[in-house]
């Protein structure tokens, strides 16, 4: 056997190895990569990570999410918050299910970095009352947002306003609770009433009713002070009328007298 043969039996089984483990790296992402309580399964066809946290339990978003995940699943856990640019890394994400939570709000920033990617966002069943007017500005995704306990004010009317392709998601907003009262219990599209001007003529009217308020409070002082006055000068002049008359002096008499 020579020298090459020798080395080739010695190295072929490590080559292998290695091999072995590069595929293994590639196809099964480490631990350390895959939040606790989370599965990562790699997507061949997406040419990513699915990560699949339900039912984990989970009160907040977990840090640490694989930068290639491209599916998300955080449904059936307790998360109430989506904080700014929580998924701001996430640059290949095209699917993101945060259904069956607690989230009540959404701020403007929630889906920032993500916006070009994405292509559905479920947050059904949650318990979300309000977002920022522009929390789904940039999406491109299809948003599911049924059972939700929306309340249907201006800045509902200006984020379902910038979801236009998304009317389906749109048409299946009900109010539970609204500016109008008439309102509670109907689709959100089926508003015809402008909340923005209805919320400033509200505003408009209250700041009326206010300044008539001040004004008719200063008109009553003003009444009550010139009242006050008057009967003071009157009591005093009754007093003066009052007071006896002051007698004349002897002398001052006989003046008169020779004068005459």
């Amino acid at each position: 056997m020579t020298l090459l043969d020798v080395w080739l039996s010695r190295s072929l089984p490590m080559c292998l190895l290695l091999h072995s483990l590069v595929l293994m790296a590639l196809c099964f992402p480490s631990a350390s990569m895959c939040p606790k309580g989370c599965i990562c399964q790699r997507d061949s066809h997406l040419h990513g990570l699915n990560v699949s946290c339900s039912h984990a339990r989970f009160k907040e978003i977990p840090a640490g999410l694989p930068v290639d995940t491209v599916l998300l699943r955080l449904d059936h856990n307790q998360i109430g918050t989506v904080p700014d640019q929580i998924f701001h890394g996430l640059r290949y994400l095209r699917e993101l299910n945060l259904s069956y939570n607690i989230v009540e709000t959404l701020g403007e920033g929630a889906f920032s970095g993500i916006e070009a990617t994405l292509q559905v966002l479920d947050l059904s069943h949650n318990r979300i009352t309000s977002v920022h007017k522009d929390a789904f500005a940039r999406l491109k995704a299809r948003v599911i947002v049924d059972d939700n306990p929306w309340h249907c004010d201006c800045t509902l009317q200006q984020a379902i306003g910038g979801m236009a392709h998304n009317h389906e998601a749109a048409a299946r907003v009900l109010c539970r609770s609204s500016e109008i009262r008439d309102q509670e219990g109907r689709p959100f599209l089926a508003v015809d009433t402008d909340l923005c001007n209805l919320a400033k003529r509200t505003t408009d009217y209250a700041m009326l009713v206010t300044m008539f308020g001040w004004f008719a409070m200063v008109i009553s002082y003003v009444v009550y002070y010139v009242r006050q006055n008057q009967e003071d000068a009157r009591r005093h002049l009754e007093y003066l009328k009052s007071l006896p008359s002051k007698p004349k002096k002897p002398d001052e008499a006989d003046d008169i007298s020779t004068v005459v």
